[in-house]
Order: C-alpha cells, then structure tokens, then sequence
C-alpha cells in the first residue's frame, strides 16, 4: 500500500503556503494583480523566493533546495485554491527545469541563481502555431552562424513572455520540422535585437505573448546543452508540467466544492435551504466524488514522476484526462448550482471555471492525452 502521509517538511511547507493564501491573497488582491501592468505582483516573487519556494524544484547542486515532485504537487495545490497569477509553473517548472536538465553541470548554478533569487523571471518559448500538442513539432531555425547562432521562427502563447527576462526558446538545429531529433534549446535576453513580443491576456486572467524571433543572432553560450536532443529534456519536463497543473486543478476543484456547498447551505428557496433539495445534495456528492477522483489520480502522477519513461507518460496522461472530464463537471455544477451569479465578475466561481477550462488545454487536452495513454499503454503490452 502507498503511504500518501506527507513527512515533516513537507507538512510545513503546505501550512506555510497555505498561510500565505489564506492571509495574503485574497479574491480581490488577485484580481487586482490579474489586472495590472505585469499581470502578478513582483512583490510576491521576492516573497516566494525569501520563502525558498522559486529554490524548491532544483537540486542542491544547482543552488536549490532539493525538492521533488510532492514538494511542487504541494506548493501547486495551494496556488489553485488561491488562483495565484504569478509565473511559477512557467517560470520555475517549465523554463528553470529545462535548464536544470539541459545545461552542462558547471552552468547550471549560474543560469538558475536569478531565478531562484526572484531577481528574473523566464519563460519557455515553444509552441508553435502548427504543432497543435506534438512537442516535437518545430519549424524556428537556428543556423549556424560563425561562432554563434541564428535564430528565425514564431512562436506562439508563450505565458507570461512580456514579463520575462529570458527566453528559453527551442529551434531546430537539424533535420525535418517533425523529427524528434534536431532540436536544440537556447537563452535569448528579451532586449537582443530581432526578438518582437506582443503580450495579450487570456481568458483566465494570465498574460502570454507571440514572440518572433527575425534572424537573431546568439554568441555561442546561448546554447544550453548538447544540439540536437533537446526533445530528451522537453518531455520529462513537461510531463512533470501538467502533474503540476493538474495538482493546481486539484486545488480549484475543491475550493469550487467548499464554496459550491457552503452556498447550498445558506441560500434559502421555500423558506428552507436548497441543500435540504434531495436532487442538490446528489449534485453536490458528484462534485465531491469528482474531487476525490482527480486527486487520487494526480497523487499518483506524481509519485510516477521519476518511473520509466513510458510507465510516467501513461499515469501523467491518465491524470491530465481525469482533471479534463472532472474539471468540466465540477465547474459547470459549481456555476449552475450557484445560479446566475455564477458567471459573473463580482464572484471567484466564474474565474476558478476559466482557469480549470484553460488547464484542459494546457500541455494537450483530454482527447490528446486519451490517445497519449492508448500509445504507451501498447507500447507497455
């Protein structure tokens, strides 16, 4: 039987971030945040940062704290519950960790200590407009270019690329706009010339942007790694991404659920409360079903973090296609339950769904990640 108890020090991480939630970040301090010039609030960073959380994911010899995936699940459940708009998954778990796993040991110290100081923020830049969900799908080129490189492509929703410093940025170096290999990572300062960034907020609140890169030209340090097998980085990676947000959808599902019941029990129909209405209380048992569910299959994504490649691709993808289909369930019987109030500004309901709704997008949707499984489940067989 797996021991799902968390240790010593991961139960004070979990009372301290959910301290600072509860304390610190209330609705409307994110809604400000959402609406602000940066989209978060530098303030926070630093705070995440004195607190050790931006050091948590990375080792100890790249300066961090030496966490692992439990430690992230933990920090990232909490962020859900709170809707914190600040770039930790695509900063510190997407960008940082392919810097982590892609760079040479003598650089990673140097290229992380910004980061895990609050002092940057990066951003991965990778999706592609044509790639849909096929990480190995890029068209940017990177050419070589005496002692350097030349970069030219597009690439598309890079979350919170207007705030960044860097750019984690993939481009092929090699081969076919599809082959696995041929793919190599690079460090791009936002203010090198040739790089465009054209910011634009999403549905659920976050900023993302369009960065065009138009025959940049990079020193020879810019390369993080070997050329050429990036791709071996990427997927881990953002394997260990979508854990992470589906640990996020874990924490928005039970704030809907909390919220969902305390209002059944207050709001009065008939001179009684509506939660006393047989067909609400089934309702409401099939939101706590689904909670229950989704987490019981992230948990275990999680702890399938560091398994074989394939046997952590079905579990991730198992997860991400639970917190799709129960994430949709939860969400619309949060809001219809909650009448037509449920959709409006004024009330977290209406933003906890348009975040859940972008979470089944991220990294690939339900249907992409129902074949994704299908795939390594034959692949296992």
């Amino acid at each position: 039987m797996v021991d799902f108890s968390l240790s010593e020090e991961q139960q004070l991480l979990k009372d301290s971030v959910e301290r600072f939630v509860r304390n610190d970040y209330g609705f409307d301090t994110r809604r400000a945040l959402a609406e602000g010039d940066l989209g978060h609030g530098p303030d926070n960073w630093a705070t995440f940062a004195e607190l050790g959380w931006l050091a948590v994911p990375f080792a100890e010899s790249s300066g961090g704290l030496g966490g692992g995936s439990v430690e992230c699940m933990i920090l990232m459940e909490a962020f859900g519950r709170g809707l914190v708009v600040e770039p930790y998954l695509h900063s510190v778990i997407v960008a940082g960790g392919l810097i982590e796993a892609a760079a040479e040991d003598s650089r990673r110290r140097d290229l992380l200590s910004g980061l895990i100081a609050g002092e940057r923020i990066l951003a991965f830049a990778h999706v592609e407009p044509q790639a849909r969900f096929t990480l190995h799908d890029v068209a940017t080129t990177a050419v070589a270019d005496g002692d350097g490189w030349r970069l030219a492509g597009h690439k598309a929703v890079v979350f919170h690329g207007a705030a960044a410093d860097r750019f984690v940025v993939s481009a092929r170096t090699a081969g076919d706009s599809r082959d696995r290999s041929g793919i190599s990572l690079f460090l791009v300062d936002r203010d090198t010339p040739g790089l465009a960034i054209r910011a634009y907020r999403t549905v659920d609140g976050l900023r993302a942007a369009e960065v065009t890169l138009d025959e940049v030209t990079l020193g020879s340090d810019a390369l993080i790694g070997a050329p050429g097998v990036a791709i071996d980085a990427i997927e881990p990676v953002i394997d260990r991404a979508t854990a992470a947000v589906s640990a996020e959808a874990v924490g928005i599902m039970d704030a809907l659920y909390a919220q969902t019941l305390d209002y059944l029990k207050t709001r009065q129909q008939f001179g009684v409360p509506i939660g006393k209405f047989q067909a609400l209380q089934h309702r409401a048992v099939d939101m706590f079903m689904a909670c229950e569910e989704t987490r019981s299959m992230v948990y275990m994504a999680t702890l399938k973090l560091d398994a074989p490649a394939v046997e952590r691709a079905r579990a991730v993808s198992a997860a991400k296609v639970q917190v799709g289909q129960a994430g949709r369930l939860v969400g619309q019987e949060a809001v219809q339950l909650h009448g037509g109030m449920g959709v409006t500004d004024e009330l977290i309901v209406g933003h906890y769904f348009k975040r859940l709704t972008m979470i089944d997008t991220l990294f690939g949707n339900a249907d992409h990640h129902l074949r994704r499984f299908a795939e390594n489940d034959s692949a296992n067989g």
